[in-house]
């Protein structure tokens, strides 16, 4: 069950007696770190979760940020790993059917998905089966709910081969006077189980979700989720429009320990209790306990609580919508989780102790050996490219790095029609119906930087993650972040993971980007083998006027291209060190959060001034690839650049806090005037036309290649791989 002697010891202080086998499930449930958060609460402070738009941090379903005129963003991510490495396509299906209902939940309307995945080798059979079913199973849920999925990110390294990572955002929006929360007020108001019925898929899955993978996690199948969006979609319906009424108190998803964390946590955030009559629970399978049922994680499930009387509207707006509707139980004054079945109570522990009571443990966290080894490595031992054209291919087809066509031509991005920068860009943005307001979102981390230094890493990730929405025309307004580590019992780890959540809340200060919930995902190991430490952040950003949109997009023949931040030789942890050396060794590249802000306004102010072209984040690959991937049919780019660098860090260099612009020349003066008040960095380097890459580097010309034959390399390396 995942207790601990001690913690079982602590139960049976708070009852004054020895639970009873369904007391000891879920209490077992309830206290895994999945559903507790006990190893990672009092790292989880450092981070500041309040702001002047801020209208719903940490604690219900999803955050909520305001963007004005009575209207706000509605956000979270969330992990399914586990269940994911198990059965990729359900446990990929169902990580986007939790997050989507953790929105609507709020009251909103979702309008957007982003996913961030991790994988193996995809030389290895099971990274391509893993691969193949996860985005299959993304797909095959999004499409089939009508919510376009816009954007998201792929990385492939050795360390996630057994144990794959895949975290599902969902943006949705709201007017301030719809907002819900999950809470059981008003003692004597009827609870109301609505939706799927409950089967025996999922017990257990938090407690899962709380240990390694190892050789037996296979047996655990059955504790994965069967999804079906179709009942999703009906869900989603039935609870917006019940929502339109006043008759509704409190609701919230039954995801991680379903029934149990619904009704605790709903009955402990109002103070009181609440009594529940299973027999009542509509149920798929004969002969279910109480323990499975209170237990199951069966999808498409959620619990209400409405005002008393107000049971026959519930019943009737829930009949037409084909779903089940029942009145399980009732809200209580004593601060009891009382449960009966054949007319016994089978179960009664204070609510109280489920949902506040689980230990806290303060982990040992120890520097690892190898970040001290790592201090003095030589990242710049690399031989010098015999042929620069080469040298560019082999990182553009890099399955990091290279185009992501081939999963998001799999997904519907563009049902509901708002779409207005379909995935590709910097970032994805969504239009607001009836305004000249839109929404940019990205979601973002590089683990291999976090490994190599975690505070820096963790920095980045929200660093970045800012950066690209602003590179899309969008003032970044807050985050939702997915904490993926290993076990946190190991010093090392939780060292990994203190340190990370340093860099993120410094680098989230700095920014003034609040962190407004999110989800930690910890023991992502396989047989003792962490995956790297991957703190995802997604990123929304509030564009004030449509005409700001922007994209990465070069626009017109004869622009200017300039690069905005100082470039560095700072090969540590990049796509080309993997590439030549094989390794990730040494130090991450560096960045000053100060001069991450000041070329953040810079940009910011260039596009709502109408001077900027195209804007795109020097990331994987450094400008090298943000060339080819700026570059459109006809139009390449032609650059003679002088820089006081070895021409291959120049162009390869992972240096943080850099953007390639396009602009008309008429606008170079007056961008340069903007960057030099701002104290950042201008460099003109050269001009986008012709249909090739031409790259001079201190008089050398280096590349001078077809574009055609350079976008073949980047389109085709992950259906190449997935189909050899």
């Amino acid at each position: 069950m995942g207790l601990t002697d001690e913690e079982y010891a602590k139960v049976v202080e708070i009852l004054g007696r020895k639970p009873n086998y369904t007391e000891t499930g879920l209490f077992s449930v309830m206290w895994s770190e999945h559903c507790s958060y006990k190893n990672s609460k009092p790292v989880l402070r450092r981070f500041p979760t309040s702001g002047s738009r801020v209208l719903q941090g940490p604690g219900e379903g999803a955050g909520i940020v305001d963007i004005g005129d009575g209207q706000a963003v509605v956000f979270k991510v969330e992990s399914h790993n586990h269940p994911s490495a198990i059965e990729p396509y359900q446990g990929a299906a169902t990580g986007v059917g939790g997050i989507i209902r953790d929105v609507f939940s709020m009251g909103a309307r979702p309008v957007a998905l982003l996913n961030s995945l991790r994988f193996g080798e995809l030389n290895k059979p099971r990274t391509k089966y893993l691969f193949e079913n996860v985005v299959a199973g993304i797909a095959g849920y999004g499409n089939c709910m009508g919510i376009p999925t816009v954007g998201g990110e792929v990385a492939f390294d050795p360390c996630y081969e057994g144990n794959p990572l895949v975290n599902a955002m969902c943006v949705g929006l709201i007017d301030h006077d719809k907002i819900q929360k999950g809470v059981a007020e008003g003692i004597g108001n009827p609870v109301v189980y609505v939706g799927a019925a409950t089967g025996r898929d999922g017990i257990h899955g938090a407690t899962f979700a709380s240990e390694e993978l190892n050789e037996e996690s296979e047996a655990k199948r059955p504790a994965v989720q069967v999804g079906d969006p179709f009942m999703e979609k009906l869900l989603l319906e039935a609870c917006l429009e019940l929502l339109e009424t006043d008759a509704v108190v409190g609701i919230q998803d039954m995801g991680a320990a379903g029934l149990t964390c619904s009704s605790a946590e709903m009955a402990s955030k109002a103070g009181n209790g609440m009594e529940l009559n299973l027999d009542l629970v509509p149920q798929r399978e004969k002969g279910m306990t109480p323990y499975e049922m209170m237990l199951s994680e069966s999808q498409e499930r959620m619990l209400l609580v409405v005002k008393k009387g107000r049971e026959s509207e519930v019943e009737k707006i829930f009949k037409k919508w084909g779903l089940n509707s029942a009145v399980v139980g009732r809200v209580t004054d004593d601060g009891m989780l009382r449960l009966t079945h054949k007319g016994e109570v089978v179960a009664e522990v204070p609510v109280k102790s489920l949902a506040d009571d689980a230990p806290v443990y303060c982990k040992p966290s120890q520097e690892p050996v190898y970040y001290n080894e790592y201090r003095n490595v030589d990242t710049l031992n690399l031989p010098e490219p015999a042929d620069y054209t080469e040298a560019l291919k082999k990182v553009l087809s890099a399955p990091t790095v290279a185009s992501k066509e081939w999963v998001y031509n799999q997904y519907d991005y563009m049902v509901r029609t708002s779409t207005a920068v379909v995935p590709g860009s910097d970032a994805a943005v969504i239009t607001i119906r009836g305004t000249r307001k839109a929404l940019a979102m990205s979601i973002d981390c590089n683990g291999r930087y976090v490994y190599l230094d975690p505070e820096t890493g963790g920095a980045i990730a929200v660093a970045e993650a800012a950066r690209n929405v602003v590179c899309s025309g969008a003032e970044p307004i807050g985050l939702t972040d997915c904490l993926n580590f290993g076990n946190p019992e190991k010093p090392e780890i939780f060292w990994q993971f203190e340190k990370a959540v340093d860099g993120m809340s410094e680098a989230c200060r700095v920014l003034e980007t609040p962190v407004i919930g999110g989800n930690v995902s910890l023991y992502n190991e396989t047989n003792g083998e962490a995956v790297y430490p991957t703190p995802v952040v997604g990123m929304v950003g509030l564009i004030h006027d449509v005409d700001h949109i922007t994209t990465q997009a070069f626009k017109n023949e004869g622009d200017v291209l300039l690069l905005l931040g100082e470039t560095k030789a700072e090969i540590g942890g990049t796509e080309y060190q993997k590439q030549m050396n094989g390794s990730i060794i040494g130090r991450p590249p560096s960045i000053d959060l100060e001069t991450e802000k000041r070329l953040q306004k810079t940009i910011l102010m260039a596009i709502q001034q109408g001077l900027i072209a195209s804007a795109h984040d020097l990331a994987e690959g450094g400008l090298a690839i943000a060339l080819v991937e700026s570059a459109q049919p006809g139009l390449g780019a032609s650059v003679d650049w002088n820089i006081d660098l070895r021409p291959d860090f120049a162009l390869f260099s992972e240096s943080q806090s850099r953007v390639l612009l396009s602009v008309k020349p008429e606008h170079v003066e007056k961008v340069w005037e903007l960057a030099a008040a701002n104290g950042i960095l201008c460099t003109r380097i050269g001009t986008v036309g012709t249909d090739a890459i031409k790259v001079t580097v201190n008089g050398r010309e280096l590349i001078n290649t077809p574009l055609e034959e350079l976008k073949a390399a980047w389109k085709g390396a992950i259906a190449c791989l997935m189909h050899s």
